[in-house]
């Protein structure tokens, strides 16, 4: 607990077998409960979690029968987590689990009831051009919709006091952005921290066309 406030931490997994058990393994202390989504993995990456789980007893893996997506296997690890403050980071190894803290302070404090992780790449290259710029235009839209400067709308890596966590409908990357809206909508108070981001140019990410039809869907319907 961090000032009698219960932490739960959810991390929607797919195919990360790899990277997951360092991630799990840097969880801080303060965080009571660990939600691990594998999101019907096909490389050992629920194996990888259930022996996570054998070493510390806070973390509890839930695995899906078929890949559904991010914002599906994030909707489950909400079903059956119960801190008061739900933190959401990625099982790739691009957040520092060090940085929890950074999130979760300004919600125990009053202060804050959204917190975003605004992302610098520090590492290992810089994205490449096409998702710079869908990322910038993405976030001027939101920014639009808002009616609100927020510097980084797309980080996986936020918190989120228990009472501003929206219900998730879409089922995957449009999920930052459905949560942002439905958060906003509801009159959280949103800040954002700096966070450090390990940014690998050898992988890529899985984000496509039909990503963004499904951000433009989240950006018109709520």
């Amino acid at each position: 607990m961090l000032r009698d406030k219960r932490i739960t931490v959810v991390v929607p997994a797919y195919n990360e077998a790899g990277r997951l058990p360092k991630v799990l393994e840097r969880i801080p202390e303060f965080v009571d409960e660990v939600i691990v989504v594998d999101d019907g993995s096909s490389d050992g990456t629920y194996e990888a979690a259930r022996k996570a789980a054998e070493r510390d007893g806070r973390i509890e893996v839930i695995r899906l029968e078929r890949n559904c997506g991010k914002g599906c296997a994030m909707r489950e690890g909400v079903k059956v987590s119960t801190g008061d403050v739900v933190v959401f980071m990625d099982a790739d190894g691009q957040h520092r689990p060090e940085e929890i803290i950074k999130l979760v302070e300004p919600v125990v404090s009053g202060e804050a009831d959204l917190v975003l992780g605004a992302r610098k790449v520090k590492e290992a290259g810089k994205r490449p051009i096409q998702r710079r710029l869908s990322n910038v235009i993405t976030t001027r839209l939101i920014r639009l919709k808002l009616r609100r400067y927020v510097y980084d709308t797309q980080s996986g890596f936020r918190a989120f006091r228990r009472e501003f966590l929206p219900e998730i409908e879409g089922d995957r990357y449009e999920v930052e952005t459905e949560m942002l809206i439905k958060a906003a909508k509801r009159g959280a108070r949103i800040k954002e921290v700096p966070v450090s981001m390990i940014y690998d140019p050898n992988r890529e990410g899985r984000f496509g066309l039909r990503d963004v039809l499904r951000f433009l869907w989240a950006l018109f319907r709520f």
